[in-house]
Formats: structure tokens, sequence, C-alpha cells
């Protein structure tokens, strides 16, 4: 795994943020970094991140860039990090930063069916994205506070994904639902977007798996239902994987469209999951790690390259949504999804590689303990 280490260290010492403000891409970064710092306890990890958050996080607790009154879901994926900086430096101003996220989070604009928006700008709309960003964070700050009224709510939303987003037929989830049925994009008689978009199914595949690793084995028909799903959902993206590459397509299902192509990101969340979902003993290791081997070997192989005497992630989508005009052509159709820029190294997929290696390394390690007991 050299290669993969020198791709790591190069790219975390080159790193730019991808704006000023508070967001979520450099989150994932975050989270990755702060993943490998527990597995492996190496500083430099750390370091980075409290490097990152000195830019952003004032002492007192508040953040800068950042306005609560967006209630944008995507904007609480940066602070994952946040309560583990507070407990591993006991420093307040930590504490307090997540605070005002689950602030957000308390006013966050709902659905009737309980969900919260994506943004105040989406009303009324679930994105599989923002289940990611919000949820297990509110899970984790919740159980850290005593907040457990937050379970029942969890589950509830957890539960719209299933009940709104899932085709039963092609045994995958949509990339959006519109609680109107009325915004452009969607089905006029079911509400959800048009097409089964890569990264999405990533987004809610990692944020089961999470919030499976934060739920107690005591709240058992929580931890059984979350289980269920999980595996479902992972056993419906897996009839999907190139049998050649072991990769997954961007559009999922539609692998011999025109200019379809092999994506990065969604490809390494579900590797992600897969391995942590192995290391929670959730799913039968002896068949899914394998499959998870493949998938991050694979793009190990084939998309991490050398390029400008550097290691560069290559073919990640760089972005993908829906609305909110019409004019922005962000349709949910196939031509769309195709037609947005293919990128290198984009934090979202980079942040992925690092947190399925920190998951790929604690298999490895328990692995060997196992034998060698």
């Amino acid at each position: 795994m050299e290669k993969v280490q020198n791709f790591i260290d190069q790219y975390l010492e080159d790193f730019i943020p991808t704006t000023d403000k508070w967001n979520y891409e450099d989150g994932c970064v975050l989270r990755g970094a702060q993943l490998l710092y527990q597995e492996t306890g190496n500083k430099k990890y750390f370091d980075f991140i409290e490097n990152y958050l000195r830019n952003y996080i004032k002492e007192n607790g508040d953040i800068k860039h950042y306005n609560i009154k967006e209630y944008n879901i995507d904007k609480i994926n940066c602070g994952k990090v946040l309560l583990f900086m507070f407990k591993t430096t006991k420093e307040s101003k930590y504490l307090n930063a997540a605070k005002l996220l689950r602030k957000q989070l308390e006013n966050q604009p709902r659905c009737k069916c309980g969900s919260f928006f994506h943004k105040a700008i989406y009303p009324y709309q679930v994105w599989l994205d923002g289940v990611y960003m919000g949820l297990p964070f509110l899970m984790e700050i919740d159980s850290y506070l005593n907040n457990f009224n937050c379970y029942e709510d969890i589950k509830n939303q957890i539960n719209n994904t299933n009940q709104y987003l899932y085709d039963e037929e092609k045994h995958l989830h949509y990339h959006a639902y519109d609680e109107t049925h009325s915004i452009f994009w969607a089905d006029k008689n079911t509400g959800c977007s048009k097409n089964f978009w890569l990264r999405s199914i990533g987004w809610h595949l990692m944020a089961l798996v999470d919030i499976i690793s934060l739920t107690s084995t005591d709240m058992y028909m929580d931890y059984r239902y979350y289980i269920e799903y999980f595996r479902k959902t992972l056993d419906g993206i897996l009839e999907y994987q190139d049998t050649e590459s072991k990769l997954f397509y961007q559009v999922v299902d539609k692998k011999d469209y025109k200019n379809n192509y092999l994506e990065t990101s969604g490809s390494l969340m579900i590797a992600y999951s897969i391995f942590k979902a192995c290391n929670l003993r959730i799913i039968d290791s002896n068949k899914y790690f394998k499959i998870g081997n493949e998938i991050f070997k694979n793009i190990i192989d084939t998309k991490l390259k050398e390029k400008s005497d550097k290691l560069i992630l290559k073919d990640n989508c760089s972005v993908a949504g829906l609305g909110p005009y019409d004019n922005l052509r962000r349709d949910g159709t196939i031509e769309y999804y195709l037609s947005e820029p293919i990128t290198d190294n984009d934090k979202k997929s980079v942040g992925t590689f690092l947190m399925a290696y920190s998951q790929y390394l604690e298999y490895n390690k328990n692995w060997r303990y196992i034998n060698e007991s």
C-alpha cells in the first residue's frame, strides 16, 4: 500500500480548501483524516484537522463563514469532526460549535413526512445526499448530550427514504423525492427524480452504516431494522457492479448508455460501507470483504494514476443536483448526470478514499489479531 500512503501524504500536504465558506466537501477530507488518526494514531492526521479548523472555529464556538439561516443540511457535514476534537483536546469551542450546528437541525424546515428539507431553497425535498450530511451527526451529538428523542426522529427519516425513494423493481434508490410531486424534475405520480445516480446511493449507504455504528445494540428493534435495511440497499447496488472492473457506473443501471462511465467517488463509498460493515460484523465478511477489496484495489490500480509527477485520483463526478430552477438544466435526466464535469482529486472522492483506507486497515488488523489468537 505504499502507493496509497504516498498519495495521501502528498494530497494532505498540498490541500487547499474548496472555498473560504464552511462546506461539506472539505468535511469529507476532515472525516477521512479523523478515521485515519483513530486507526493509526499518526499525529499528522490530527494536525491536519486542527490546522483546518483553526481558520473557522472561534474561541466561543462561532463558525466563520457559516450562516445558520440558510438551513443547508450540507453545512452539517463539516461538523462531524467537532465532537471528536472536543473529546481529544477538551477545548470547549469545539463542543460549542457542534451545538451551533445542532441548533440548525433543531430549526431545520421539514417535510410533512418528518424529513428535513435538503435546503431552505429546496422546500419539501428529501435528497439521499442530505441523509448522510445530517443524520449521523444528529445521532452522535444527541447521544453525547443524552437527548434520546432524536432516535425515533432518525428512524422515521430513514424509513422515509425506504418508503418514498426505493424502487422495488430495480432494487435501487432514486436521488431525491419531492413531497409535493410538483417540481419540474419529479415524477408526477411518485415524486421521485428520474434516475439512479451512483454517488447519491453511496451517500445513503454510508449514512446507514455510520448510523448503525452509533446505535446501541440495546436498541434492538432499531438496530435490527437499520441492519436489514443496509443489507437490502447494499445487495441492491451490487446487482449493478461491473463484472470486469468491479466498479459502478455514474448512472447506475445504464451501463451501455453513450458516455456513461465508471465513477470513482460512488464506487469508493460502496467500498467504505462494505469495509465498515465487515468491521461491525453486520454482514458476512467471508463473502463481502472480498467484494469491497476488489473495488478498492481496482480503484488503486485503474483510477489512482501519476500525472505531472504526482498521484491523482481520477474520474470523479464534480457535482450533481436537481433544480432548483429549470433553466439550470439540473433536471435529473441521464444526459444531465453525464454532462457534469469529470474531475481529478475531487474532495468528496479523496475524503471517502481516506475513510475506506481506514476501514481496510482496521479489518486487516482485526483479521490478523483473530488469526494470531
